[in-house]
């Protein structure tokens, strides 16, 4: 009864991580500007050099191309990156004994504007010393 459960089920097969980059949960605004779907004020819910997940009701279609700007961590500079929604996530979950919910895409960057990519490498190392 090797590679069993208590219940001689065998496992689920292990989910192997995909993500190249470390992920910072941080909950801040973003903008995201789409040339089909236009600009939209929204939340982010975590970074990492590589993409983000956007907090929004309607998720824009897998595959959409998209401008993601946000500030600094210290607000000195706008970060801005170009990148292609990947996911659409919805969640449920339970707070203070009621049950909550929350949708949104991730997104994968692609390139950067100006210095942004070097910007965002420095924030992120500076939560890394944080944490």
């Amino acid at each position: 009864m090797r590679n069993r459960d208590a219940t001689g089920q065998a496992p689920f097969p292990s989910i192997q991580e995909k993500r190249q980059h470390l992920r910072f949960d941080k909950v801040f605004p973003v903008r995201v500007e789409s040339i089909l779907f236009g600009e939209l004020d929204c939340v982010a819910r975590n970074v990492s050099a590589g993409g983000i997940f956007v907090e929004m009701s309607e998720p824009l279609p897998l595959g959409a191309h998209v401008r993601v700007s946000f500030l600094s961590t210290d607000n000195s500079a706008e970060i801005v990156a170009l990148g292609e929604v990947k996911n659409h996530y919805f969640m449920n979950y339970a707070k203070e004994g009621s049950t909550l919910s929350v949708s949104g895409m991730a997104v994968r960057f692609y390139a950067f504007e100006n210095e942004s990519q070097q910007i965002l490498a420095d924030c992120l190392d500076r939560f890394r010393v944080l944490n």
